[in-house]
This record gives C-alpha cells, sequence and structure tokens, in this order.
C-alpha cells in the first residue's frame, strides 16, 4: 500500500450483508468522519427495512454519526443517477469544507462509479422513443448504427461492450448532436481510499439468510403493506429490488410466505455474486481495490487523508 499518497475520502464498497456499514460507522468514529451512502435505493423515504438503511448504526450513547443521502426522495418519484450525482458533489464539497472525513458506503456499482469516475454523460436524458427504435433492431444493426454516428468526444469514450451499453451510447451521441448548448454535469474529482469488505462466502452466505430472517420479523411485509396503502403500485415496487418483489407477490398470492423466504434468500446470494462481479470489473478498468475479509483488517489499513 502507498502511504505516501494523499487521499481526500475513504470509500468502503462490498456484496450485501458484508457488514458495510458497521465498517463506514466505526472510521466515521475514529477519523471524524461523515458516512455518505452510495445506494440506489436509499435515497427513497418510508423504505427502511427492504433497503437495509440500519438507521440504528449511526446512534450510541456517546455520539451519532451524521449521514447523507439517504431519504432524498418519495417512493413514487423517479430520481436518476446525475440527480445523484449533484447531491453527492454538494455534500462531498459540504463535508469536506467543515473539515469532516467523507465516508462513502455502498454496495450500488453504478452509482460508487458515478461518483468516484468523472461520469459526465450521465446527465443526458433518456430518448423513449429513439430507444423503442433500437430495441428492435439486431445487435449487429445497433453496433452498426454506432459507428455511423457523428464525430463527437464521447464517442470515443462510450462502452459499447454490451447491447444495452450501445444503444445508451447512441441515445448520448444523438442527443449531444441535436443539442449542442446541453450543459453536461462535471461531477467533483475525488480520491477515495477504496476498501472492499468480502466476508468469506459462507458466512457471506450464512449473513445473508439471518439478515433475511431479521428483516422479516422486523417488519419487511407490514412496511411493504403500508406502502401499498399510501398508493404505491405493485409494478412500481417491483423496480425497488428483490425484497419489494417478492413481498409484493406474496401479498398479491403469488408465492407462500415459505417461498418467500426461502426464493429471496437465494436471490440475495445470486445478487451478492453480481456485485462482486461487478466489482471486479471496476478493479480491471483501473479503480485500485484493497480488499479484506474482516472488520478489524480494513480498520488497521485506513491511510491519512487529507
Amino acid at each position: 500500500m502507498n502511504t505516501n499518497k494523499t487521499y481526500d475520502s475513504i470509500c468502503i464498497l462490498g456484496p450485501t450483508a458484508s457488514g458495510k456499514t458497521n465498517l463506514a460507522v466505526q472510521i466515521c468514529k475514529q477519523y471524524n468522519g461523515e458516512l455518505l451512502s452510495i445506494d440506489s435505493r436509499m435515497v427513497y423515504k418510508k423504505m427502511d427495512i427492504g433497503t437495509g438503511k440500519d438507521l440504528k448504526e449511526f446512534q450510541d450513547v456517546n455520539a451519532s454519526i451524521a449521514y447523507h443521502l439517504i431519504d432524498l426522495i418519495e417512493p413514487q418519484n423517479a430520481f436518476a443517477i446525475h440527480q445523484f450525482q449533484a447531491a453527492f458533489k454538494t455534500v462531498f464539497t459540504d463535508v469536506q469544507n467543515r473539515r469532516k472525513l467523507p465516508v462513502l458506503c455502498g454496495g450500488s456499482g453504478l452509482y460508487l462509479e458515478a461518483v468516484i469516475r468523472d461520469f459526465t454523460y450521465t446527465s443526458v436524458p433518456n430518448l423513449p422513443a429513439l430507444r423503442i427504435q433500437l430495441e428492435a433492431m439486431s445487435d449487429f444493426e445497433i453496433q452498426e448504427l454506432f459507428s455511423k454516428q457523428a464525430a463527437h468526444p464521447f464517442k470515443l469514450l462510450a462502452d459499447t461492450s454490451t447491447r444495452k451499453r450501445t444503444i445508451r451510447a447512441i441515445e448520448i451521441l444523438q442527443f449531444l448532436t441535436q443539442n449542442p448548448q446541453f450543459k453536461l454535469l462535471t461531477p467533483k474529482e475525488i480520491n477515495p481510499f477504496i476498501i472492499g469488505l468480502s466476508p468469506e462466502i459462507e458466512v457471506r452466505r450464512n449473513n445473508i439468510l439471518q439478515r433475511l430472517k431479521e428483516r422479516i420479523q422486523e417488519g419487511l411485509i407490514e412496511e411493504v403493506e403500508q406502502l401499498l396503502a399510501e398508493g404505491i403500485t405493485h409494478e412500481r415496487l417491483q423496480f425497488f429490488g428483490l425484497e419489494y418483489k417478492f413481498v409484493s407477490e406474496y401479498l398479491q398470492g403469488k408465492i407462500s410466505k415459505d417461498y418467500l423466504i426461502e426464493h429471496l434468500g437465494i436471490a440475495i446470494q445470486q445478487f451478492a455474486k453480481r456485485q462482486m462481479t461487478y466489482f471486479r470489473k471496476m478493479e480491471k478498468s483501473g479503480l485500485s481495490i484493497h480488499w479484506t475479509s474482516t472488520k478489524e483488517e480494513a480498520l488497521s489499513i485506513v491511510p491519512p487523508c487529507f
């Protein structure tokens, strides 16, 4: 580890149920920090149990840890990634200006990349009509169309490794060509020391199943019932991920409670594997992640910041 390098923040990432929040809180306590949640679902209000906000982690008898980017918006409303970037930029600057250590914490790989890297083009809006046309085309036709797009700085940066990303790249190129005066969001450049918390697979599996059991006991099903009572549709609940999807199906009578618990546990484990795949992709693209399997090991490698 290069201890001579200067970092401006700490970033804790890892798969679900790996203990990220607890570790981030410990770092905040020891290094005068404030926690910045980097999560695509925790921005929504009234969704505490299913998203795993674990707000009690931020409180103890001696002091409370300040946290940010949680409970920003009502669940009926959309919240795009470029809006998250803008909110993050404001909070990060404020925390630094108060001479506190920003401690980023999350398992949403795309959102983590969006705030760590210069994802300038995420502010380009979607083009639904164009996307419908592109979805009807073959992979070859989409790649051909991308190659025929007008020259633009973004064209050299675009990720065309998958069909979905190529479609988004064409969408961005066409929008910028048609709207040359559009003001792109410029995220704040940051230089975090990134710690990856990844317990052994069997430990992770047991953590996932135990946490799911606890969330059911704490009122996950009742939380979803309350959301439905307040007008959130079952279709909207599908958008919020596995916990809300499975509970929605249970409340509609499509699955039993036993099926809910068993298959949701399996689905969360599969999701954790996908998270790790994304984090490895982040490494391959140049981000340095310092992997540890325990909180104690992670605390021992935290470098000086500022």
